[in-house]
């Protein structure tokens, strides 16, 4: 697996119990599924190190896993930070309307227009909804809340977004500059 190519999938917050368990924090829609009896986490470590899951259990937003070759606490605790990840090619199929943050970023920003505002520059998960960053060419930023009316089209082919920014969603603007 190709180590700057990887996807995390979830993280060891800390050892669980004294027989080797450790407590896992899912990243995505699909975590119950990727830490299953008889599946395979690869770590994020260098060199990565491969485990099998042989026990899996819910807690709280969470999940215990016991895993092959991690026997006692100590071994467990080794672990703590470590990321599970992925490659690439193993993350699920997306539907129309869905696309990987990896593949937005970086994409440039137009309003309805078509006039260049800037580009983005990550994607804010956030509870409630997620946030394009925009770096606003000529200076500022603005957190682009990602609902259909502010965001109604991203084509990531070509590597185009169109934002609407309300006023006052500028940050650092200077006078005169749209917000």
């Amino acid at each position: 697996m190709n180590e700057q190519h990887t996807i995390p999938v979830g993280y060891v917050r800390k050892a669980h119990g004294i027989r080797g368990d450790v407590l896992v924090r899912g990243l995505g829609a699909d975590a119950t599924e990727r830490f299953e009896p008889g599946g395979t986490v690869t770590t994020n470590e260098s060199p990565s190190r491969s485990f099998e899951v042989a026990e899996h259990r819910p807690h709280s937003s969470d999940f215990i896993l016991h895993l092959v070759g991690i026997e006692d606490r100590t071994t467990a605790e080794g672990l703590v930070g470590v990321q599970f990840v992925i490659d690439p090619s193993e993350r699920r199929a997306l539907d129309l309307d869905e696309w990987w943050i990896e593949d937005i970023v970086g994409c440039t920003a137009f309003d309805r227009a078509g006039t260049r505002i800037g580009s983005i520059t990550d994607v804010v998960v956030g509870a409630a909804q997620d946030r394009l960053v925009v770096a606003i060419d000529g200076g500022g930023r603005a957190e682009v809340p990602l609902v259909d009316e502010l965001v109604p089209e991203v084509d990531v082919a070509e590597r185009r977004v169109v934002v609407i920014l309300l006023e006052g969603i500028v940050e650092g603007a200077t006078e005169g500059e749209p917000a």
